[in-house]
């Protein structure tokens, strides 16, 4: 749980170089790409029976458990995946990523980012996002109160630590460009996996967390942070992340799968936003190796995020996916503009 503050923010290399060999090497084929912590695919993984009442289903994450995933954990806890006539497996991500096996087919459901989502479907990924876990993106620039970290400008003669993403000193530069700030007077070191907490006090001055883990956890410690969230300094910024993404694939050939799926998942949420202390119990039930004071201080600020000034939980907006990729491809991110209507679709979320 270290790396969750970098798991929205996936490196787009690793995104690429895993789906685009599976789909080209393996002919769009499943492959061997599980990694040692995701259990091997099987008939269930693509949704077929087994010989049950309950059909088989898979669901992989994009990092370890966290409160980004606790409506998934519900609707299994709660029996909303089986009155839907679904057995859900939740599974880790191969070394290929999430979006590499939810692409080739190995999985029909998956944990992404905007991003990724984006930058995939730019290389002929078939990726679809299906519904926005989070409506406003929560992640921002953290620093330690006594770095005097209030604005952008203030990375000036700073390090920050990151993964060496190149959307990290874009992002860097286009909200320090708002402020009159020269991202060339900023320390970059790519510190990979290491604990925030030890980098900031020997390594970095700041680097990009979710609030609602790396925040609340410094909160919990005694460590206040100065907090400078991507979306208040671009409209650009504030893009989905987490998303529930699926295959083109999947869409065109079990529809009915794909909504069966995703009204039991809208109804985990929806029990999440309404009950977040026993859904952290519920979170807790599954993962028991996690924080429990972490877990619950956790899901009590996420939840009402969840469907914020939504309709419903997991609304999408064009524009949200149009303005992001805007950015991206202005900032020579993206090779090309992106078709934002194949990207995404609200269209098996319940009706409001």
């Amino acid at each position: 749980m270290k790396v969750h503050q970098r798991a929205a923010h996936t490196v787009l290399a690793l995104l690429l170089s895993g789906v685009l060999l599976i789909l080209s090497g393996c002919g769009g084929q499943a492959g061997g790409n599980t990694g040692n912590n995701a259990p091997a695919a099987d008939a269930g993984a693509t949704g077929q029976e087994t010989g049950g009442e309950l059909r088989d289903v898979k669901i992989v994450l994009d990092w370890s458990p966290n409160t980004n995933h606790t409506g998934l954990y519900v609707a299994k806890d709660q029996g909303y995946f089986a009155e839907e006539g679904l057995n859900v497996d939740i599974v880790l991500p191969g070394s290929g990523g999430a979006e590499a096996m939810v692409a080739s087919g190995e999985v029909p459901f998956g944990v992404s980012v905007q991003e990724n989502v984006t930058q995939g479907r730019i290389q002929g990924v078939p990726l679809v996002s299906l519904a926005a876990v989070i409506q406003h993106n929560t992640s921002g620039f953290a620093a330690p109160v006594a770095k005097n970290i209030k604005s952008p400008k203030d990375f000036e003669g700073k390090s920050y630590g990151g993964w060496g993403a190149p959307v990290e000193e874009a992002v860097i530069k286009s909200i320090m460009d708002l402020q009159g700030g020269d991202v060339n007077k900023v320390k970059f070191l790519n510190i990979g996996d290491a604990d925030y907490f030890t980098a900031v006090k020997r390594d970095i001055d700041f680097a990009w967390i979710f609030y609602a883990w790396t925040g609340i956890e410094a909160e919990l410690r005694g460590e206040p942070l100065d907090m400078l969230y991507v979306k208040d300094f671009s409209e650009q910024l504030d893009y989905y992340t987490p998303v529930i993404v699926t295959n083109e694939k999947m869409i065109q050939d079990d529809p009915e799968l794909v909504k069966a799926f995703m009204r039991a998942v809208s109804k985990g949420y929806e029990y999440a936003i309404d009950h977040p202390e026993e859904a952290a119990q519920i979170l807790l039930k599954a993962v028991p190796e996690l924080d429990k004071d972490l877990v619950v201080a956790s899901q009590k600020w996420l939840s009402p995020k969840y469907r914020d000034d939504a309709a419903r939980w997991g609304e999408q907006k064009k524009e949200v996916w149009q303005n992001y990729s805007d950015w991206m491809h202005e900032r020579g991110l993206l090779e090309k503009p992106l078709d934002v209507d194949s990207a995404f679709t609200n269209e098996f979320l319940p009706a409001e």
